[in-house]
């Protein structure tokens, strides 16, 4: 069966449980039931590992495809992938990284990040916690605030400083199995939307091989692809939650407009505007996706500031763009969009899609990005 289509199956088995799962806060167990059986987990890890060799283009369709059942779904699977890119693309001839991924792919296991720390939470390039070797082996403690499905997970990818004596910017990526680690619960995860990420609080407490450290220093991997594939992986959950509250729209709409005896429908004007922002934010998301994928693995051009600058503002577009698009679908359905039960409901989305510019704040990274565009000239023409 072709990708699209297994992540179409995936995605009906998300919508069934998308209500549930956004009511009780938890894990949508049934969706993730779906992609294992799937074999949508796996699906970036070479062939020669035993995947299907899948590119980030790929994992950006499929993301839009599940969110438009279920954006928890989505965002976790979004979140998933972003950490299969990583070891791909940095790890896999590392021998101990290399069996993770063969078992990524014959087992479908579940990878979840932990790279905030403490109360602070939104600056991934800082780690209070360190990796302590003992010779071949090492062990860290982190006070994870924000981990995604974390209880979930078979595995994690969690950062720290290289050592006791490095700079909180000096750090390393470490990966872990299932045995490897302790989850200590500290906060809670109630929150407005995606809650069904179940993105709790926790101290991790983890012993493991120094093998387990991916050698490539940390702000390489976080530049090079943590970074762009994580903003085009989101961008297409976002994509895909406002493609299903304008589907919602269009339908109110068309319902309104039977009944309607030739009058102007109220809402048709709103629909108009969710559909042309919608489409504005596909646009934006297929010409950043084709960007990055003729960059490939050029390094001087991954870490140039104008492509960080593009990937880092396409996070903060993509959230505006696809909150208009909800809020305007919301408009077009009325009371009916605003109501939390019936066919034309689209609060869950509205909810959901609120996160975009909160999770990674768009502010912190307006600010970040503030020193490079002085830098960076405005093109002479529509070519340049």
């Amino acid at each position: 069966m072709a990708l699209s289509s297994r992540a179409e199956v995936t995605a009906a088995a998300a919508a069934k449980s998308a209500d549930a799962v956004d009511r009780e806060a938890r894990f949508p167990g049934e969706a993730f039931l779906s992609a294992k059986t799937q074999r949508l987990l796996g699906m970036m890890v070479p062939t020669a590992l035993g995947g299907e060799g899948a590119s980030v283009s790929d994992v950006v369709d499929v993301c839009y495809i599940l969110a438009r059942g279920c954006a928890s779904t989505a965002m976790i699977f979004a979140m998933h992938q972003i950490m299969v890119a990583i070891l791909v693309r940095h790890a896999q001839n590392s021998p101990w990284h290399s069996r993770l991924l063969r078992r990524i792919s014959s087992d479908q296991l579940l990878l979840a990040s932990s790279t905030t720390e403490g109360m602070g939470g939104g600056d991934l390039r800082k780690s209070v916690c360190a990796v302590e070797q003992i010779g071949s082996r090492i062990a860290l403690t982190k006070s994870a605030t924000v981990m995604s499905y974390g209880e979930q997970a078979d595995a994690i990818l969690t950062t720290a400083r290289r050592s006791a004596d490095a700079a909180n910017s000096d750090q390393v990526l470490v990966a872990l199995v299932k045995q490897d680690y302790q989850l200590e619960p500290i906060m809670n995860w109630d929150t407005l939307g995606m809650r069904g990420t179940c993105s709790s609080g926790f101290t991790l407490k983890c012993n493991g091989e120094i093998d387990q450290v991916v050698q490539i220093p940390y702000a390489q991997i976080q530049s090079h692809t943590m970074m762009p594939v994580a903003h085009l992986t989101w961008s297409a959950v976002w994509a895909g939650l406002a493609a299903a509250a304008v589907e919602r729209a269009r339908r109110s709409v068309r319902a309104a407009a039977r009944n309607a005896n030739g009058q102007p429908v109220l809402g048709a004007t709103h629909l108009t505007r969710a559909m042309m922002s919608h489409r504005a934010l596909r646009e934006t998301l297929a010409s950043a996706l084709q960007r990055f994928e003729a960059v490939g693995s050029k390094e001087r051009e991954l870490e140039s500031l104008e492509f960080q600058t593009a990937m880092n503002l396409l996070k903060v577009n993509a959230s505006e763009m696809a909150t208009s698009s909800v809020t305007s679908a919301m408009q077009a359905c009325g009371l009916s969009g605003y109501r939390n039960d019936g066919e034309f409901s689209v609060s869950r989305h509205l909810r959901d899609v609120l996160s975009s510019s909160i999770m990674i704040n768009n502010e912190r990274i307006l600010a970040n990005a503030a020193s490079a565009s002085m830098l960076i000239e405005v093109p002479h023409s529509l070519r340049g």
